[in-house]
Order: structure tokens, then C-alpha cells, then sequence
């Protein structure tokens, strides 16, 4: 297997990467990670938007500080804190200082909360998630493959995938909302509604944006402009051959229609109402 479970000090089961550098005890040693108070972190369970919201926070950096653009991919702009092997997060870099993340709440290093930094966390319909991360798995040379969409289906209702349980992961950043300094944002709005929702996002970071900043922003963060931006497709990967094929498939919601049948539609529903019905958020389904 390639995925290894880690429950780490007690906490709720969270896979990750056998063949990471990162063990557990370097993910221990992130709860006391040292981080400035402008740093700022854009948290996602896995295929939730978080190469998009790379793409934005880029473009909106660049736009804000001209003077500290970089001429790197995205993925080196907003490096993964709990990642060594394709991102080094720690280099030398001017503030504001951004991180991506797939980390659980209670994984995520202590001076997030201690220092009150501003997250971003953007979170998706799970339908989707669950079929884009069965796609993603097939790509990802570090993963299993799926024997079968009905196997991973129920991994996932059991929390058995890359990262652990979607329900669990949500649920923790929601319960937290009071302590953490957040901003959510739902993939399904963006897809909506991308420049209203980066205003929102551009206010919740304190930029102010000139209308042509904000059109540059928006334009060049449509899926099709993406798709061909090797800055931001992870094309790298698939020449490096950590990824089979591109990983960048249709950047839409609904999806799940085309993979789910009846059964297992009902199944994920009686699942998810179950798992989250204590939780004060709404779904968009298409």
C-alpha cells in the first residue's frame, strides 16, 4: 500500500503519503513550527479547489506587492507546509508569506491559532471530491490505484483515502471557526460568481485591488486559461513523472452524475446527513 495511516497523538485517523520524506514525527514537529503573524494559509481537503485558490492567491500577490513577484510555478509560490517532496516551504521569501495545506485542524501548527493568522479554507460539494480524488488516485504515481469505483466509493464514506475522512476534515475547520481567524469559501460559488468571490477573499487578506487588477485576476484564474498555464497545471509533475496523466480534468460541479448510481446516491446521502447533520453549512450539488 502507498497510503499510510497515521493517528498521531490521539487524534482522528489521517493518511498520508507512504513514501513521503515527512514522517510522523516530522508532522508532530509542525505543531511547533515557528511562523510570522502576516503569514497566511489556504487550507483544502485534497481536490477541493486548491490549485485554483494557488492560481488566485498568485495573482492577486502579484498584483498586490508587484515588486516580490516570482518568476516560479505556482506550487513554489504557495508552497505545502507538510510537503518535502516537490516544494521546499521554508526558503527565503518576503512577507506576507502564503502555505497551502491539507492538514487536519488539529495538525496544523500551533501559532496559527496562537498568533491569529488569517486562513483560507475552501471546501467543495463531497460528491465531486469523492469522484475528482478516485480520478486523482489513478493519476498519482505515490497512490494505490483504485480497484474499483465501488471500492474507493466506500473508502471514502470510511475515511480510508489520501488524508483521511472529507466529513471529519470540514467538520473540524467549522467547529473551529470561532477561534481561528477563517475565511470559507465554497468551490461551487466561486464557479458561480469568481469575481465576487475574490473581492470577498481580497477584503478577508485587507488588499485593495484597482478594477484591472481584479479583471487580470479573474481572467487569468478561468479553468481554461489554467489549463494552459504551465505555472499552474502541474504539467511539471506528469514530465517528472509523479503523475501518469494531467491531472487538471473539468473544473465544473456535478459531476458525481456521471459516476454514481442510484444505490450508492442514497448511500452518500444517508452518510453525509448522519455525519454532518450538526453542521451549519449548505451543499451545492450542481
Amino acid at each position: 500500500d502507498q497510503q499510510e495511516p497515521c493517528s498521531l497523538g490521539g487524534r482522528q485517523k489521517t493518511n498520508f503519503l507512504f513514501k513521503d520524506p515527512m514522517r510522523p514525527k516530522d508532522l508532530d514537529a509542525l505543531l511547533d513550527l515557528e511562523l510570522r503573524p502576516t503569514d497566511v494559509f489556504v487550507v483544502t481537503y485534497p481536490k477541493s479547489g486548491t490549485v485554483w485558490m494557488q492560481q488566485i492567491l498568485v495573482q492577486i500577490m502579484d498584483a498586490a506587492h508587484p515588486e516580490q513577484a516570482e518568476d516560479l510555478i505556482n506550487r513554489n509560490r504557495v508552497p505545502w507546509v507538510e510537503d518535502r517532496l516537490f516544494d521546499e516551504p521554508f526558503r527565503d521569501r518576503p512577507d506576507p508569506r502564503y502555505f497551502g495545506s491539507h492538514l487536519p485542524v488539529d495538525m496544523l501548527p500551533r501559532d496559527v491559532k496562537n498568533k491569529n493568522l488569517k486562513v483560507v479554507y475552501v471546501w467543495r460539494n463531497p460528491r465531486d471530491v469523492l469522484v475528482s480524488l478516485y480520478h486523482f488516485s489513478e493519476a498519482w504515481v505515490f497512490l494505490e490505484s483504485p480497484k474499483s469505483f465501488e471500492d474507493f466509493f466506500q473508502d471514502f464514506l470510511n475515511g480510508d483515502v489520501y488524508m483521511g475522512s472529507w466529513f471529519d476534515h470540514v467538520r473540524g475547520y467549522q467547529a473551529e471557526r470561532d477561534r481561528l481567524q477563517i475565511h470559507f469559501m465554497k468551490f461551487e460559488d466561486m464557479l458561480k460568481d469568481l469575481r465576487g468571490e475574490v473581492e470577498k477573499l481580497c477584503l478577508f487578506l485587507g488588499h485593495s485591488l484597482t478594477e484591472e487588477q481584479m479583471d487580470r485576476v479573474v481572467e487569468t484564474s478561468t479553468f481554461n486559461n489554467m489549463k494552459v498555464n504551465p505555472k499552474a497545471n502541474y504539467k511539471d509533475l506528469v514530465e517528472k513523472e509523479r503523475y501518469s496523466k494531467n491531472t487538471m480534468r473539468k473544473g465544473v460541479a456535478g459531476d458525481w452524475k456521471n459516476h454514481f448510481t442510484v444505490a450508492q446516491n442514497e448511500r452518500f446521502d444517508q452518510v453525509f446527513k448522519e455525519k454532518m447533520r450538526d453542521v451549519s453549512l449548505s451543499c451545492s450539488w450542481e
